[in-house]
């Protein structure tokens, strides 16, 4: 690891002002990602800012009915906390499929957003990679890709978000707060990702100097009756082949309202809109969330290592959705 400056942020104002002004400089939360990545010399930042004594750790109820969940809330926290759990399962659910104990204890909620993918050719220095190495190329391309996307992906990237708790974000409507010298603004979890495109090392739409401070979820009577189902290669500790959020609810047999975003498949978390244009409206059967999927995935690509995850996707889809009905939460 090269040598690198070290500051401790006091407050929010100091944090961003030092970003702003040193050279390479990064935001320190729980470190789970980025210290791995300066180990494998794909992160080297010149000055870590350390933000993890900043007022930013609360979990409050809004007025409304939401809740504002503070950048540097811990996973472990924020999954078992009644009001997730009793509002927003799949929330909870999502971040207790995602990495070990020890990790959830430690990683931070904004450093959960900005994790970067774990795709192994970008940790392997011998390999072509567009996301470190702008222009390189993208040996995962022709090379093993059973766990790269299947969604929006592009001939520069294939590489997938490793995020659970994202994806689950990304079903809740969720708007993310970031601090910068020049004010505070406000972004849809769902624009704050990017797809690979032609520059797949622009993996959000933060700009360097701009710090999460906090996540706020809205109040979604439908997340009430939600559920996260993740498919991976072993029970612990592994990233998602395919996972599905969804919230559902259903009246008299039709669908009134749904959300779903999927995990595992793509360079972001995917919202699932045209699933959900299907399944609104319609009588809530099998034959209807099959058509969902098939709607979704219709504009799937499969590589010669990773094609199973599209009927993966499908069929995790529809269990998903079946669960929440058959369980009567859905109701």
């Amino acid at each position: 690891m090269r040598p690198f400056g070290y500051v401790s942020a006091p407050d929010v104002a100091t944090a961003v002002r030092v970003v702003s002004t040193e050279p390479n400089a990064k935001f320190l939360g729980g470190g789970t990602n980025l210290v791995d990545l300066m180990r494998e010399g794909v992160e080297r930042p010149d000055t870590l800012v350390d933000v993890t004594g900043l007022p930013l750790t609360a979990i409050e109820e809004l007025p409304g009915g939401g809740v504002r969940i503070g950048a540097l809330v811990r996973n472990a926290r924020l999954a078992a906390d009644p009001l997730i759990r009793s509002r927003y399962p799949v929330l909870s659910r999502a971040l207790l499929s995602g990495a070990s104990a020890q990790l959830r204890n430690v990683a931070t909620v904004g450093g959960n957003l900005v994790q970067r993918t774990r795709c192994p050719y970008f940790y392997d220095h011998a390999s072509a990679c567009n996301k470190r190495e702008p222009g390189a190329g993208c040996d995962a391309i022709g090379g093993v890709n059973r766990n790269h996307a299947v969604l929006g992906a592009s001939e520069h990237c294939i590489a997938t978000h490793p995020s659970d708790m994202a994806v689950a974000l990304a079903a809740l409507d969720a708007v993310v707060e970031l601090e910068s010298v020049r004010g505070t603004r406000r972004v849809p979890l769902l624009d704050l990702h990017r797809l690979p495109g032609e520059t797949p090392h622009v993996e959000t739409v933060l700009t360097a100097d701009e710090l999460i401070t906090a996540v706020e979820l809205p109040h979604l009577p439908v997340a009430a009756a939600s559920h996260y189902r993740k498919v991976r290669d072993r029970a612990s500790y592994a990233f998602a082949l395919v996972s599905v959020a969804a919230a559902l609810h259903v009246r008299e047999g039709v669908v009134t309202d749904v959300r779903l975003a999927l995990g595992g498949v793509a360079a972001k978390p995917w919202r699932a809109h045209q699933a959900e244009r299907v399944l609104l409206g319609a009588e809530a059967t099998e034959e209807v969330f099959l058509r969902a999927a098939d709607a979704e995935l219709a504009a799937a690509t499969g590589l010669p290592d990773n094609t199973f995850k599209i009927e993966l996707a499908r069929r995790t889809i529809v269990a998903t959705l079946q669960e929440l009905l058959t369980d009567g939460s859905a109701a």
